[in-house]
């Protein structure tokens, strides 16, 4: 099966997020949109330790490394393909970490407007 081309914030080629440590739920270090993930790992973060504590208090825990499932674990200044929902969350809680545009994928911009997200890009500036 063809993977489907994706676009970015500003509708050009989806770029990707990383690939050490490998993200996306793919793990193609892509923050793809595919129909069976139900989570949205759409976002591309440049993670904090405030934002990593945050997942973790809320029942995520992206700092343990998880072998059975080839994740290392993340560490301040990793990129990540996070969940939608929970970059809103930490926005809402002041927390939310920078993003790279390039590399988040459009589908964002249907629950978060481009104006917010410019807020937080560091592809920007």
């Amino acid at each position: 099966m063809k993977k489907k081309k994706e676009f970015n914030v500003f509708g050009n080629e989806l770029k990707k997020c990383s690939i050490n440590p490998l993200t996306g739920f793919l793990r193609d270090g892509c923050c793809s949109s595919p129909p069976n993930d139900i989570g949205k790992h759409i976002i591309c973060a440049v993670v904090t330790e405030d934002f990593l504590k945050f997942s973790l208090e809320k029942g995520n825990d992206l700092i343990t490394p998880r072998e059975e499932f080839s994740f290392p674990g993340l560490v301040d200044g990793d990129r990540w393909c996070l969940c939608l929902d929970r970059w809103i969350e930490a926005h809402d809680n002041n927390c939310a970490p920078k993003i790279i545009l390039e590399s988040t994928n459009k589908e964002v911009l249907k629950k978060v407007k481009i104006q917010i997200l410019k807020r937080f890009a560091i592809d920007l500036n």
